[in-house]
């Protein structure tokens, strides 16, 4: 399994604990099982291969780091959403950039530019082309704004 699919599983969990009330420790631990990916095979490509202990490690760190830091991820997603209350944005594209967003704050190892391309990436397969702009602008006014005074 490679990273730009463990981000994306990572993603699909983090939107899961939109509206589950289980904590992210016990999702991941539900989700994150050979029977789990065996059982959504057939929903998304992307379960096709369970995660190795490396991509498990990955998902885990982006999935709790996203719970931990949600206020502050959706703090920038709100200032940055000019004219658009955070309330509106679609639970899907909330997620994708909240995992974006992680990365660069949190993941010095990832460059900017790579978590940006990822999350427009993914949210091509879900989102429509306008949300898609949107989500893209609203990562690159946070990297600029927040990275480079």
């Amino acid at each position: 399994m490679i990273r730009n699919i463990a981000r994306e599983i990572a993603i699909h969990l983090s939107y899961e604990l939109s509206f589950t009330d289980k904590s992210a420790d016990a999702l991941l631990d539900q989700r994150l099982t050979p029977e789990a990916f065996a059982a959504w095979a057939g929903e998304a490509p992307v379960y096709q291969e369970a995660p190795g202990p490396q991509q498990a490690a990955y998902i885990r760190r982006l999935v709790l780091g996203v719970d931990e830091h949600g206020a502050e991820l959706d703090g920038y997603i709100e200032k940055y959403a000019k004219g658009w209350r955070f309330a509106r944005i679609s639970l899907v594209a909330s997620a994708i950039m909240r995992v974006a967003m992680y990365e660069i704050l949190y993941m010095p190892d990832i460059p900017n530019g790579v978590a940006i391309n990822e999350a427009v990436n993914i949210a091509k397969r879900y989102e429509t082309p306008e949300t898609v702009k949107f989500m893209n602008g609203i990562l690159g006014s946070f990297v600029r704004q927040e990275f480079t005074e």
